[in-house]
């Protein structure tokens, strides 16, 4: 990173996440367990940290309470050192209203850049799964001459329709010529006819250009004062954005199964898919890279204990991510995440599962492809997963591909 220049951190954390159902009820979506003991928002954070940011805002919105808590817990920078992590709630500085979209946040927010005064600002979302140095892409934003900088990853042709889709100049593979949000179509890239530069939702710009560009689609009636679908498009409609290939960052002890992994974790699908790419013995996403830790807050627990119930039994457990606190007792656990403080008893069967913090599995309950929230109760022989008529008839969200959620706090009768 240029010694020189003053760089700024935006943690955007306002979403709503209704995608997300249950397990959005009670919290924000960056807020949401993930990986057993991190949050969402700790990849976001962690990326910047690790890449020698050290003046990080998050602004916040929907249901913050424990996301606020979470940063405040978690993420103490030394204030000896000039450096912090803030949690800043909507200000309300320009009139009585909350953000209307993530551009919005920034105009209603401009009071902490001008306050630091920094040369460029990185905004980045809170939901995301990834690594990620961002001390490579401000080098080449500097590089581009461009005021704005678009982070994207190389994606199947055939998914363009799920993404935001950048087009660059032929002459010039640096350079935005289009920016098209989830086309049926689209032109491959020159190096691969079969793959896309997709949208990763991360931005680098000169501080003063993104002022002024906030401050323009505020004064816009037609605008959603989106990030990603207005204030890029503008960028891009005046030539002035460039694009940076997540494929040139090369990431401090990444292996060539997980170097380029990112993953939007904004349905329940997406959520659970990414669960599993943690548990296998190569995993597709490395929670283990010592010299690129995700940091999150270090519980006062004690290890995690397996022990053979009353009958003698060891039970079995697989494939699975078991976090400190918890407590197994001749159970049977596979390919599954295991959040703090679980418990879970004799006889019992988890498979293909991710289970939030406290949960209390009963001697043989059986939980099949499903995710619990906190402090949710399976007793003794009730079933999960197996009948999804029947966990829709008890209020559960039963997805499409059949991964049953249960909210916080249920306690599940056989």
């Amino acid at each position: 990173m240029a010694a020189s220049k003053k760089i700024f951190g935006i943690v955007l954390a306002g979403g709503e996440g209704k995608r997300l159902m249950p397990l959005t009820a009670d919290r924000a979506k960056p807020g949401v367990p993930f990986g057993g003991g991190y949050r969402l928002i700790d990849f976001a954070l962690s990326n910047l940290i690790n890449s020698g940011l050290t003046k990080i805002v998050v602004l916040t919105q929907y249901k913050s309470h424990s996301l606020d808590r979470h940063i405040s817990q978690t993420w103490r920078l030394s204030g000896l050192l000039d450096s912090y992590v803030a949690s800043v709630p909507a200000q309300q500085r320009l009139g009585k209203r909350w953000f209307s979209g993530s551009a919005d946040a920034i105009l209603q927010s401009l009071n902490l850049i001008r306050d630091e005064m920094p040369d460029i600002v990185v905004v980045v979302g809170a939901d995301h799964v990834y690594r990620m140095d961002f001390a490579q892409m401000i080098q080449a934003h500097i590089a581009s001459g461009l005021p704005a900088t678009v982070a994207a990853i190389r994606q199947p042709i055939e998914l363009s329709d799920q993404f935001g889709i950048i087009q660059t100049d032929p002459s010039n593979p640096a350079k935005i010529t289009e920016f098209l949000e989830k086309p049926k179509t689209a032109t491959g890239l020159a190096d691969a006819p079969h793959e896309v530069l997709a949208s990763m939702g991360n931005y680098v710009f000169n501080t003063d250009a993104l002022i002024d560009a906030v401050i323009r689609d505020g004064e816009m009636t037609d605008s959603n004062h989106d990030m990603g679908g207005d204030i890029i498009p503008d960028f891009v409609s005046r030539g002035q954005a460039g694009v940076y290939d997540l494929s040139h960052n090369e990431v401090p002890g990444a292996t060539d199964r997980d170097r380029y992994y990112w993953r939007d974790v904004g349905t329940i699908e997406s959520f659970y898919d990414a669960h599993q790419d943690l548990i296998s013995a190569l995993p597709i996403f490395n929670l283990y890279n010592s010299e690129w830790p995700i940091y999150t807050q270090q519980l006062n627990s004690p290890p995690a204990k397996f022990v053979r119930d009353a009958k003698g039994n060891s039970g079995t457990t697989v494939e699975s991510i078991v976090s400190l606190g918890c407590l197994i007792s001749g159970a049977r656990i596979e390919r599954s995440v295991l959040g703090p403080w679980v418990t879970i008893g004799s006889s019992a069967l988890v498979q293909d599962s991710v289970l939030f913090d406290r949960v209390h599995i009963e001697p043989d309950a059986v939980i099949r492809r499903a995710i619990l929230d906190k402090n949710v109760v399976v007793a003794a022989g009730a079933m999960i997963g197996i009948d999804h008529a029947r966990d829709r008839e008890r209020g559960f969200t039963v997805t499409d591909t059949g991964i049953t959620v249960v909210g916080k706090g249920v306690r599940v009768e056989p």
